[in-house]
């Protein structure tokens, strides 16, 4: 009789507890009671794959019929393709500013094109996606083009470089300094030049050229490739530059190996890190001038070297991928496809991309491109990956590199947001087509506005038409308003016959845009 009640002691006993579990459970404060973003955050491997200067129309998934780009096709199709994607900017170094830390480019003055020499313009405080991917317990690199600034202003390139990427959340860095037809024409390993002589020390300089260095223009016979406007200080490998350097010999790049150096740092990347969660910002330098085709792919394309430079960065894309896949990771890693503005042909060398250009159409059914601010600037390709996770589909959400950081945060479980970064996970996920409703795009210091299906070009003053590039840049002295649902070309300026749908616009674009208005520096909007 004893042990039956000692029994029916441990079982009430048992039962007290767990109602005290449940009823605690229903006790929680109502800060407790809030919603976690994602109930089970997840750690898989992120690869951001950024393309220069590619077009929309430059692919075939995109309508492209002249160029083959067989490995992005296959991603795409077999992951979310993006037709309503954008870059923040038609530009380079802004566009690279945002996708990093979620913030609207025109918000930072500095976040412009930046010369190799300048300081860095994202604050070392600021949050960005490797600093908050870095939290969650990732090892974070990056690997090719950089053009965010280094150092404080005041750079010697002979010792460690910093601030730089390492500064602001990467672990590993192999980048060059800012663009392929920037001096110093080296890479950067962790802060430092990459096999540098500290016997033949780096000099640059970019306003006054050292004594006795040749230039582009004054010694044309030492060239390979001619310029066209705004590159013709210091020659490297036989091409002229922007700025002038002095030094570094043994460092400085060929730039016919660059796509297979970057590629191979990008491979050893994955490998050095599979047993543990990684992000990688794999920065392709193609299609940007100047174009450099490896031997290997001279010619691929009959159109010239800026053609020949898209299949081959078609190709590195394919053998990364075939890496993933070799390393039992491709169905861990979510790869996100994309490039940082619209095209541009003739970019500041004679290099037959308008010559041999033929049917093809870099900016797809869109007008303007880089440095633009219609869609060509900065509607881009956008392809997001993730084998057995993401059903192939295609998407006609509106969706930003904005948006990648917040967006990320909440695929791992972290509560970071960028200013400006809006949480789209289930959009990239292809798990919905609820994407953002509105964006403020920028080209040069000037911004437009996108809302649904509507695009808006306030009045500014300035050249209509970009002489050197021939590329419409979107200024005019009168409102523009384009229905891109109806008019995706921009053919049809609807301002007059839409006033409050254009008032509409112009109402929420000054709420958001405030007074940055003030900070154009190009053009005066009127």
């Amino acid at each position: 009789m004893q042990k039956f009640f000692v029994q029916r002691r441990i079982r009430f006993t048992y039962m007290i507890i767990f109602i005290g579990i449940l009823l605690s459970g229903g006790c929680k404060t109502k800060e407790e009671k809030a919603p976690v973003k994602n109930d089970s955050p997840e750690r898989p491997n992120i690869v951001i794959i950024y393309a220069d200067d590619l077009g929309y129309g430059e692919l075939g998934v995109y309508g492209a019929t002249e160029l083959k780009t067989p490995n992005l096709d296959k991603l795409a199709n077999g992951g979310m393709r993006f037709t309503k994607g954008y870059a923040s900017s038609a530009t380079c170094t802004p566009s690279r500013y945002a996708l990093l830390t979620g913030t609207y480019p025109w918000r930072n003055k500095s976040a412009k094109i930046l010369p190799g020499t300048a300081p860095l313009i994202i604050d070392t405080a600021q949050m960005t996606i490797p600093r908050m991917l870095r939290e969650q317990g990732y090892k974070t690199g990056i690997v090719g083009k950089w053009h965010l600034g280094l150092g404080n202003g005041n750079v010697n390139w002979n010792e460690r470089i910093a601030p730089g990427p390492n500064e602001v959340g990467f672990e590993q860095s192999y980048i060059m300094a800012a663009t392929q037809d920037r001096v110093p024409t080296v890479y950067i390993q962790n802060g430092k030049v990459f096999k540098l002589d500290p016997d033949d020390p780096i000099l640059v300089n970019y306003d006054t050229n050292f004594p006795g260095e040749p230039t582009g223009l004054d010694n044309p016979e030492l060239l390979k490739m001619k310029w066209h406007h705004g590159h013709n200080n210091s020659i490297v490998n036989g091409i002229p530059r922007i700025g002038f350097m002095k030094g570094g010999e043994s460092a400085k790049w060929v730039d016919e190996d660059m796509a297979d150096t970057f590629l191979a740092e990008a491979q050893k990347y994955v490998a050095a890190h599979k047993a543990e969660p990684f992000f990688l910002y794999y920065a392709l330098q193609q299609p940007h001038v100047p174009r450099t085709p490896h031997p290997r792919f001279e010619g691929a394309s009959g159109m010239g070297p800026r053609g020949d430079v898209i299949v081959e960065a078609d190709w590195v894309v394919g053998e990364f991928i075939n890496t993933l896949e070799s390393e039992g990771l491709l169905e861990n890693t979510l790869i996100v496809f994309s490039s940082d503005n619209g095209p541009v042909l003739n970019d500041g060398y004679y290099d037959d991309a308008v010559e041999k250009l033929g049917n093809h159409k870099p900016a797809g059914p869109l007008r303007g491109g880089k440095y633009s601010l219609f869609e060509a600037g900065t509607r881009v390709p956008f392809i997001t990956y993730w084998k057995g996770r993401i059903s192939p589909g295609v998407s006609d959400a509106l969706v930003s590199q904005l948006d990648l950081l917040t967006s990320l945060a909440n695929l791992v479980g972290s509560d970071k947001k960028g200013e400006d970064s809006e949480d789209l996970l289930d959009v990239f996920l292809g798990k919905s087509n609820m994407g953002r409703d509105q964006i403020v795009l920028e080209a040069t210091s000037r911004t437009a506005f996108r809302q649904g299906d509507w695009a808006m070009i306030p009045p500014y003053d300035g050249p209509s038409i970009n002489q050197s590039v021939n590329i419409e840049l979107g200024n005019d002295n009168e409102y523009q308003l384009y229905n891109l649902e109806e008019d995706i070309g921009q053919q049809n300026n609807l301002a007059e016959s839409h006033p409050l749908k254009l008032k509409e616009m112009i109402a929420t674009y000054e709420e958001i845009r405030g007074n940055g208005t003030d900070n154009l520096e190009a053009l005066e909007l009127k």
